[in-house]
């Protein structure tokens, strides 16, 4: 058995995995919500909850202590709460931020913790108001520091996981302080503290800012816990950046207000004539049933079913990371929320790191939807690549530029199979194609993963400009003495030309332009011959380069 404590990770995508922590009551499965439950007003059952599906719950320390304090230290926390599973304990810091303090001591509820056998627990951090100004801020992650030292120094039991808050809210320098000094403690679990209010507020794009900055600043070995996030609808995107477990009360809070979960937003029950689900509860009744029923029965039915609808929306997320599709599940919650679409485009400034960390080999290809996709760890790999580690073919010497043809690999397309006939196979004419996703492909990388496993859209406005940037700046770092270029007549594509005469100019080489209506006909396809022929016949092999750029184009 692995010991308490161990993080084990099965599957990856993108910031997100799929993993198992060790606790004393089990192992947790990850990603996983932690059902927050309340004794003291309760719509589902801890039991109930564990019969639902979640082996995992979490409830308030410091409401414990006030309301059921030597009940609770008698019977020990999982027989109070008539729960087998595991149980998290929070520290009531959410309790601070909402009403100004709480009357216990950091060391005062981290050994109440330990006392009621809890199997996971969280130090009594300050949370950072998402108003509060740098000065305050500043404070906060001071103080969280100094409280987590203190605690450390007083636990006893070796046996209990503990989490290490990280403050500074939207300050993203001071979450990244906070991160750096919270990571060199010897905690289990690391937690994005205090991002309720901006949830609450849907700035999911400044959540991705805060999730990023902390996860980049912590150690990757270790679990990553988000308060507060208990609406299905971000839980890829809460994973996405890297969140391995969350928490929330959200299901029963939205219960008492009537309101129904769904994976793609909320609902009133009172506007519902029908059940988007088949859970036990709305396969059972109707939203006219329900909406008939006293009170505390309503309730707990919409619970029931808002917790459903959690478990389902985790295990979607699973499923995409092991089929390597969360990016595409990502993008299709994105249309859910205008807000999720900002966070998903905010995604792009962490290209990078979403590239080093993401798997380079995956089960299935590639969806290719529009310009929020060029931020993918794929494409961002794919272009590193290339400017980084690339060579031309020795000996090559012509280099034709064609747009993608429909078929893939691109080099047993029958039209590229035709020119390459036509040509001979001549070892110095060098086939690559742009208006990829992928910026530019060569043509012997053409079948590698993931460019033959990609299927894409129509290329909006965006991806085909990043497409032909990159085919332009081909040129320049490569550097052939000719250059061929076919391009549609098409406004879209001006562009390119323009860029490819400026670069060839700056690399020194000959450049000749090919316009047609259509790039793939056979009449298209027999000028594209008599051009290679007619460039190579005039650059034999040992050349010196040309000392300036002359564009021939041929109507």
């Amino acid at each position: 058995m692995r010991g308490i404590g161990t993080f084990e990770v099965r599957h990856k995508d993108l910031l997100g995995r799929i993993g198992s922590l060790e606790t004393k009551s089990g192992s947790l499965k990850t990603p996983h919500m932690f059902p927050v439950v309340n004794p003291s007003v309760q719509p589902v059952s801890p039991r109930e909850i564990k019969e639902i599906g979640f082996d995992a719950l979490m409830v308030n320390a410091y409401i414990l202590k006030k309301a059921f304090r030597e009940e609770v230290l008698r019977k020990g926390i999982h027989e109070f709460l008539s729960f087998d599973g595991i149980v998290a304990t929070d520290s009531g810091a959410y309790q601070a931020l909402v009403y100004g303090k709480v009357e216990v001591s950091p060391e005062e509820i981290v050994k109440f913790q330990e006392a009621v056998g809890t199997d996971m627990g969280v130090i009594l951090d300050v949370p950072t108001g998402y108003e509060e100004d740098r000065g305050r801020a500043k404070w906060t992650v001071e103080e969280t520091l100094r409280r987590a030292e203190l605690s450390l120094k007083v636990l006893d039991r070796m046996d209990v996981l503990w989490m290490g808050p990280i403050q500074g809210g939207i300050h993203l320098d001071l979450v990244k302080l906070c991160a750096e000094e919270m990571g060199k403690k010897p905690f289990h679990v690391y937690a994005i503290g205090s991002p309720t209010q901006i949830m609450e507020n849907y700035l999911f794009d400044k959540l991705v800012d805060m999730i990023l900055t902390a996860k980049m600043n912590l150690p990757l070995n270790k679990p990553l816990h988000l308060f507060g996030a208990g609406h299905p609808f971000m839980f890829a995107l809460a994973v996405a950046c890297g969140c391995d477990l969350f928490d929330s009360a959200a299901y029963a809070i939205f219960a008492r207000k009537g309101k129904y979960l769904t994976e793609g937003g909320t609902f009133s029950l009172e506007e519902l004539e029908y059940f988007p689900c088949s859970c036990e509860v709305c396969s059972s009744y109707s939203p006219k049933e329900v909406r008939s029923f006293e009170k505390l029965k309503r309730e707990g039915l919409l619970a029931r079913h808002n917790l459903s609808v959690c478990l389902e929306e985790i295990k979607r997320v699973k499923q995409a990371i092991v089929d390597g599709r969360l990016w595409e599940l990502l993008e299709a919650k994105a249309r859910a929320h205008p807000s999720l679409l900002s966070a998903l485009r905010k995604l792009s400034e962490y290209k990078l790191f979403l590239e080093k960390h993401s798997p380079t080999i995956k089960k299935k290809g590639v969806f290719f939807f529009g310009s929020e996709g060029l931020s993918r760890p794929e494409i961002v790999r794919h272009k590193i690549r290339l400017k980084e580690n690339y060579a031309k073919p020795k000996g090559s010497e012509v280099l034709v530029l064609l747009p993608a043809p429909k078929e893939k690999p691109f080099h047993k397309s029958p039209e590229v199979v035709k020119i390459l006939a036509g040509v001979g196979r001549e070892p110095r004419v060098h086939l690559c194609f742009y208006a990829t996703p992928f910026g530019l492909v060569p043509m012997e990388l053409s079948d590698v993963y993931p460019l033959s496993q990609t299927e894409a859209a129509p290329l909006d406005k965006e991806s085909l400009e990043a497409s032909m940037k990159e085919a332009s700046a081909f040129i320049l770092k490569q550097k052939y003495p000719k250059v061929l270029l076919i391009r549609p007549i098409d406004e879209n594509f001006s562009a390119l030309e323009r860029m490819c005469v400026k670069n060839c100019v700056k690399a020194g080489s000959e450049l000749k332009v090919l316009r047609a209506k259509d790039a793939w006909g056979e009449r298209t396809l027999k000028r594209v011959v008599k051009a290679i022929e007619g460039l190579i016949a005039s650059a034999p092999s040992g050349n010196r380069l040309p000392t300036g750029a002359r564009e021939k184009r041929e109507e």
